[in-house]
């Protein structure tokens, strides 16, 4: 029986953590997207606030999760400038450079959208 070399993946290690789950390569190598599109990231309307320290040397980065992409980048460059700190969004999540989550939380509220405070 002859193997097929397109489902092997050579993938070590991917900074992205994006794989796609039926070929097994990165996001950008995937030679299956026609078949099922399982990586893209769906919101539901609902802004989880998670606070998150790992693998930022202590760092407090409050992630936002849950908002639909179309507005992403928006909300994140209005609660940068109103919180006074930096950030990005990646994989359809806000990342901000704070761990003041209660701020946050007000901010999206008057913004409109529906928060809920996610973890410890």
């Amino acid at each position: 029986m002859k193997k097929d070399k397109s489902s092997k993946s050579n993938l070590v290690f991917s900074t992205d953590n994006r794989v796609c789950p039926g070929c097994l390569r990165g996001q950008t190598a995937c030679v299956c997207k026609e078949k099922h599109n399982t990586l893209d990231v769906q919101g539901d309307g609902i802004a989880r606030l998670h606070r998150e320290t790992k693998g930022r040397k202590g760092k407090g980065v409050t992630l936002i999760k849950g908002l639909s992409d179309a507005d992403l980048n928006q909300v994140a460059k209005k609660l940068k400038n109103a919180c006074g700190v930096g950030g990005s969004v990646k994989a359809g999540v806000i990342e901000l450079q704070t761990a003041d989550r209660d701020r946050i939380k007000i901010l999206l509220e008057e913004m409109g959208h529906t928060v809920k405070i996610a973890g410890g």
